[in-house]
């Protein structure tokens, strides 16, 4: 019963006014409390109140999209359609910016498209500003002409899409709109019929021939300014064309002076490739002489040392062979002399072995009984 459509509401845009805001819209705001308790039982005379309550803009907010205490007030105008004329005075209230937004944004959503235009327009030179929800749930700033500007120029506005207007230039050009007039052109004639009665006063008080006079005397400087300016362009550029002249000569002049430096630099470089190459020549053949003189001097101590070899090892059998011949001859032909010899060398040995001989007398005794035994004797 409350969420229904005033019977003698008529319809906008060939459908019911409350279908102008999409069905999930609708349907949180109708759960919403503040539609509830705050917007049951309004009239377009008490909307004005609660209207006049609101401190900020915006559609829904928050995870379960909450709708705006000002998008429940345009579903109750929807809802109850108040007149053109409220509308308007909505729009034209200026002590209330909020009242403002809510009949501008009432008039984009039901409003012809001339309205739209006309009564919307007016609204870009406010410039105050509004508090606006955004659908995270935090304010932000904004002003009214931005506002006006997104009614005029976007498709979607508060979370609902507006209906579509034609362009201005389509509706200029259709003879349904004059041109456009911006506030400032007021401003703009003022300023001119200033001037106007200025220069009549100045004729009258006599004061409009001394102005022409010294408009011409500055004629007058500006043209011996723009004469000097002028020749000293020329001169400048006779200047840049005599340097320009002299910095070819001295290019040349440069590129002359690097050309025979760099002839000169090849001259030395074959040159000094010529000594280079005659030096290196003369270590080869330094090199081959003292290489041929190296294997001479080898060769030459090579043989030397053959030779010193081959005279230690003459020298070597000539001793054995003297030697031999010497115990040769030395030795007789039955060889008892050389057995003699061994004889005595034998006693010797076994008389030093005995240990009789001991200085101690105890220690020659028991060489004696060993001796007696067989035994070997002590060795102390």
């Amino acid at each position: 019963m409350a969420n229904r459509t005033d019977p003698n509401a008529k319809s906008i845009h060939g459908t019911n006014p409350q279908n102008l805001i999409e069905k999930i819209v609708r349907s949180k705001i109708y759960q919403h409390t503040y539609w509830k308790e705050q917007c049951f039982g309004l009239t377009a005379e008490t909307l004005v109140d609660k209207a006049m309550e609101l401190d900020h803009l915006g559609g829904t907010y928050g995870g379960n999209r909450k709708p705006t205490p000002f998008m429940c007030l345009v579903m109750k105008m929807l809802q109850i359609q108040p007149e053109k004329d409220i509308v308007v005075e909505f729009i034209k209230n200026e002590d209330y910016k909020y009242v403002r937004i809510l009949g501008a944004f009432y008039l984009r959503l039901t409003g012809t498209v001339t309205d739209v235009y006309q009564y919307l327009e007016p609204l870009y030179n406010d410039y105050r500003k509004l508090r606006q929800k955004l659908p995270d749930g935090k304010f932000s700033l904004t002003h009214v002409d931005e506002v006006i500007d997104e009614l005029l120029t976007k498709d979607y506005s508060c979370d609902i899409a507006l209906p579509r207007v034609q362009k201005r230039w389509a509706l200029e050009a259709s003879g349904a709109l004059e041109p456009r007039r911006s506030a400032l052109e007021d401003d703009f004639e003022e300023e001119e019929e200033k001037e106007e009665d200025e220069q009549a006063m100045d004729i009258d008080n006599g004061s409009y021939e001394k102005r022409l006079e010294g408009n011409l005397t500055k004629e007058k400087t500006r043209s011996i300014r723009h004469f000097h300016m002028d020749r000293d362009y020329d001169r400048d550029r006779d200047y840049d064309r005599d340097y320009g002249r002299g910095r070819e000569r001295d290019r040349d002049r440069d590129r002359d002076h690097d050309r025979d430096r760099d002839r000169d630099r090849d001259r030395h470089r074959t040159r000094d490739d010529r000594d280079y190459g005659r030096e290196r020549d003369r270590e080869g053949r330094d090199r081959d002489r003292r290489d041929r003189d190296r294997g001479r001097h080898r060769s030459r101590s090579r043989s030397r040392s053959r030779s010193r070899d081959r005279r230690d090892r003459d020298r070597e059998d000539g001793d054995h062979h003297r030697r031999r011949h010497h115990e040769r001859s030395s030795a007789s032909p039955r060889g008892r002399p050389e057995e003699e010899p061994k004889k005595k060398k034998k006693e010797k040995k076994e008389k030093k072995s005995d240990g009789t001989d001991h200085p101690d007398p105890e220690i020659a005794e028991a060489n004696r009984l060993r001796a007696s035994l067989g035994l070997k004797p002590l060795k102390m």
